[in-house]
């Protein structure tokens, strides 16, 4: 698992003060309300900064951080990530997971091994999982939906589903 995850992506600055317009890689906009700290990986090194404000700006949220004051100070920023430490994400509910802690499992169904979790396509009703096959086959996509999804072992690394019928043809 990984230490870090990502909350949001810096896409640009706004006004002259500092602030950083942020794109949410996060489902629960309310996590920003209490977001003390965040890391940037600056230079190869990841650097901690506090934030000092967070508030929701149409589709986006705008942070300062401390000692970053300028419209300059802010541009080194754009195009990066922001994490926060495992230890401080927010609590999950049950059969809620990070999306890093999807990709990469492997994907059994009865016990057949059909491919690993590549990518998590996030849409406004559920979750779909891209799952790409060793045999170079064109990628699965799974809906993230208890019908299908029948079990998740993050620490053992896989995932056990229930493929609908049609996308039998996929596999």
């Amino acid at each position: 698992m990984n230490d870090y995850l990502a909350v949001g992506k810096v896409v640009n600055t706004h006004g002259i003060k500092g602030e950083l317009k942020v794109m949410p890689l996060t489902s629960d906009l309310s996590r920003f309300d209490y977001l003390k700290f965040v890391n940037v990986n600056l230079d190869g090194e990841l650097k901690e900064f506090r934030v000092t404000g967070a508030r929701l700006h149409k589709n986006a949220v705008l942070i300062k951080l401390k000692g970053i004051d300028t419209m300059n100070d802010a541009e080194k920023f754009k195009g990066h990530d922001l994490w926060v430490e495992r230890k401080h994400a927010r609590i999950l509910d049950e059969d809620e997971y990070f999306i890093c802690d999807i990709i990469g499992l492997n994907v059994y169904e009865d016990n057949v091994f059909i491919g690993t979790v590549s990518d998590v396509l996030e849409t406004g009703s559920n979750d779909v999982y891209v799952i790409k096959s060793d045999s170079g086959k064109k990628d699965l996509l799974l809906p993230a939906l208890k019908s299908v999804v029948l079990s998740i072992d993050i620490e053992g690394k896989r995932m056990d589903v229930k493929v609908p019928e049609g996308l039998r043809d996929d596999l």
